[in-house]
This record gives structure tokens, C-alpha cells and sequence, in this order.
């Protein structure tokens, strides 16, 4: 049994649920997110509770109960207090800017690249700190990701982007000297 799929995700204050067979509609103060469940979920909402279960018993029903449970849950979460991922530009010369909607960078190529927002993604950008926000949780993070791609961090002296707090292993270059 699934012990993720078990548990039931409480519905806040100012958002619905709605269930039209095989989807799921979410609405909140942040937007709307429709989500389509799998035909082996079964999905319930019972006094601001919204539950998952197994319809069918298959070799895939449990593997999905967790995962269902899961999307549903950041549907809800999303669409009541949203996601926010922040990366950091680290390298002289790198910076970012906001060009109306879209987010600018200058990150040491010859020309500045520029990443369109999607609808429900905002920018931010502070010093040299962006900032992904929106309501769904596979775009904001899917955003973020093409945005660290543009230039990621290089291991010699750590260029690039990458995200707020995120390790990156540093390599020894190479010594000059003398051979004796």
C-alpha cells in the first residue's frame, strides 16, 4: 500500500474542487489547473477533503496512487499559495534584466538571450537573483531548469547559473610550473 496515497490532501480556504469524470479541476486565488487522473485512481471530495483510491487493482494502480496523490496535492497547493524557484548569476559581467513580461540575460555571449514567459510564470529580478514564480508546479520548475541551461555552472571557477544554495562541485585546473 501506498503510504503517500493514503494520506488526504485538506482543500484551504478559497479553493474548489471539481470532478468531471477522468479530470480534475482545481481553482484558487492563483489560478486554475485542470489535472486528468488515471483510470485505476479513484478521486473523492467529502467536507474539504480530497482523497485518492484505487479503482482497479493492476499491476500500474499502485504505482500511480502515490503519483496522483502527489499532482493533486501540488495542484492545490499551487493554486492557494503558488511555487517559487530563485537561481543565482555567478561570473563577471552576468547579469539580468526584465524587457516587459520576459526575463534578459547577459550571460557572455555575444548576443543577450531572452526567455518569454509562459502563461502563469512571472519574473523577478533582483541584483543578480532571479526569481520563477507561478502556480503550476511542473512549469515553474520546467522554466527554471531552461533558465539554468542558457549557461550552466562550469566546475573550474564556477560561472554560470545556477540555483539559490546549490553545491557545485569545483575541479583542481592545471598547476604551471616547472617539470624538475
Amino acid at each position: 500500500m501506498s503510504r503517500i496515497g493514503k494520506k488526504e490532501i485538506v482543500i484551504p480556504a478559497g479553493v474548489t474542487v471539481t470532478i468531471n469524470g477522468a479530470d480534475v479541476t482545481v481553482k484558487g486565488p492563483k489560478g486554475e489547473i485542470t489535472v486528468p487522473v488515471h483510470s485505476v485512481i479513484g478521486v473523492a471530495v467529502q467536507d474539504n477533503v480530497l482523497t485518492c483510491s484505487i479503482a482497479r487493482k493492476t499491476k500500474k494502480s499502485s504505482a500511480l496512487w502515490g503519483t496522483m496523490r502527489a499532482i493533486l496535492s501540488n495542484a492545490v497547493e499551487g493554486v492557494s499559495t503558488g511555487f517559487k524557484k530563485q537561481l543565482e548569476l555567478q561570473g563577471v559581467g552576468y547579469r539580468a534584466s526584465m524587457q516587459g513580461k520576459n526575463l534578459q540575460l547577459l550571460v557572455g555571449y555575444s548576443h543577450p538571450v531572452i526567455v518569454e514567459a509562459p502563461e502563469g510564470v512571472t519574473f523577478a529580478v533582483e541584483k543578480e537573483i532571479v526569481t520563477v514564480e507561478g502556480f503550476d508546479a511542473y512549469m515553474v520548475g520546467q522554466i527554471a531548469a531552461d533558465i539554468r541551461k542558457v549557461r550552466p555552472p562550469e566546475p573550474y571557477k564556477g560561472k554560470g547559473i545556477r540555483y539559490v544554495g546549490e553545491h557545485v562541485r569545483r575541479k583542481v585546473g592545471k598547476i604551471v610550473g616547472s617539470a624538475a
